[in-house]
């Protein structure tokens, strides 16, 4: 009887039904286990990316703050200004405001050196230069989030800023 039973456990096992029932746990088995492995592997990368663009934009910001009190704010400006110096690297450059929001630096926008743009919106319509100013008055530092051309792909994109005042001027660095 027990060899009986056993022959048709067997049976069942190694029928197209029970193979097809291994053949699905093993299944379900590896797409959890890739989904843990993997999925863990590519949410930690997103997160990463995120975080270490915006530690890129901060880390330029106080090289750039360093920079100045070192070299002086006119050596700074004129630093700040050249598209192949040391303040731009891949899709981060550093720009500075004064306190009234005038641009007093930016590598790739001469066209906004002098210019006053605290009244300027951006395609959502937030006044993000007026908040940028205004936080650093009040803060001295801090984030702001809002819409602009990437100068490197041409495209609107999402963009945050870190910002710091420094002495007259406030010091921006942004991350797409």
């Amino acid at each position: 009887m027990e060899v009986m039973l056993l022959c048709k456990a067997e049976n069942n096992f190694f029928s197209k039904e029970g193979t097809m029932k291994v053949k699905r746990i093993f299944v379900a088995a590896l797409v959890i286990l890739l989904a843990g492995t993997f999925g863990h592997v590519y949410g930690k990368d997103t997160a990463q990316g995120k975080s270490g663009a915006k530690a890129e934009a901060k880390a330029m910001v106080i090289k750039a703050e360093e920079f100045v009190k070192e070299n002086g704010k006119e050596e700074a400006i004129a630093e700040f200004n050249k598209p192949d110096g040391q303040f731009v690297k891949d899709s981060f450059y550093v720009f500075a405001y004064d306190l009234k929001g005038t641009v007093i630096a930016h590598p790739f926008r001469p066209s906004l050196m002098g210019k006053n743009v605290i009244n300027e919106r951006d395609s959502q319509g937030k006044l993000f230069r007026k908040e940028i100013v205004e936080k650093a008055k009040a803060k001295g530092e801090g984030w702001v989030d809002y819409k602009y051309l990437n100068p490197a792909t041409k495209k609107e994109k999402s963009k945050t800023t870190y910002f710091k005042k420094v002495g007259d001027m406030i010091i921006c660095c942004g991350a797409y």
